[in-house]
């Protein structure tokens, strides 16, 4: 059975900070506090933001910021709780909610 979800998706810098801690890492944590079913963070390769600054891999494959982005999937209703606390969390950066359908694996 495939069911409708939200799709939360927070767009950061690597380096971005929370209370002295890395800002992925404190978001993730608080979403686990407040009962998300599950968050990612993948980081990027290369990539570019509203400061029109590339982030990318330099010499000996040393970044200087690389993107971050955390993916969060989940019914709506949890979505939209936990939306207002992650926005002001996210100082820069883009925050963006779609529509999701989850695909449950074949039994």
């Amino acid at each position: 059975m495939n069911a409708h979800a939200k799709m939360l998706v927070i767009y950061i810098d690597e380096t971005d900070q929370w209370e002295s801690r890395p800002l992925y890492e404190a978001i993730v944590r608080r979403l686990r506090q407040l009962g998300v079913s599950g968050a990612t963070v993948t980081t990027g390769v290369m990539g570019f933001g509203a400061h029109m600054k590339v982030h990318h891999k330099r010499l000996f494959g040393v970044t200087d910021d690389r993107p971050a982005v955390i993916s969060v999937v989940d019914d709506e209703q949890t979505i939209r709780r936990v939306l207002p606390e992650i926005r002001g969390m996210v100082k820069e950066g883009v925050v963006v909610l779609l529509d999701a359908e989850v695909i449950e694996p074949d039994t």
